[in-house]
């Protein structure tokens, strides 16, 4: 069975046991979430797309961990200018485990 859930703005294509990044989760690590933003339940053949959620359905996940990704250096230059900045930029994110996908209906 797998879903595809919406959360930070981004599409993510779930099943039971996988592990991904998300956008950071205001929760601390061993916490349970869910998501109740379900967009597409499957199952083999038996697919149900919400309009825009699935009723009743959600994912629960637990968090591994709180981190940050590798640096990003955000450069702005103008030539001839003597213009040049340099700025670098970590992301915050949440490592979550699937734990079940609840199917609503």
């Amino acid at each position: 069975m797998y879903a595809v859930i919406k959360t930070g703005g981004k599409q993510y294509r779930v099943s039971k046991g996988s592990v991904l990044r998300v956008e950071k989760l205001d929760a601390a690590a061993g916490d349970t979430v869910e998501f109740d933003q379900v967009l597409l339940v499957g199952d083999g053949k038996d697919v149900q797309i919400g309009t825009p959620y699935v009723e009743g359905s959600k994912v629960e996940a637990t968090i591994q961990a709180q981190g940050r990704s590798r640096k990003i250096d955000v450069v702005k230059f103008k030539r001839r200018k003597n213009y040049q900045r340099l700025h670098g930029h970590r992301q915050a994110y949440s490592e979550i485990r699937v734990t079940d996908i609840v199917a609503g209906q």
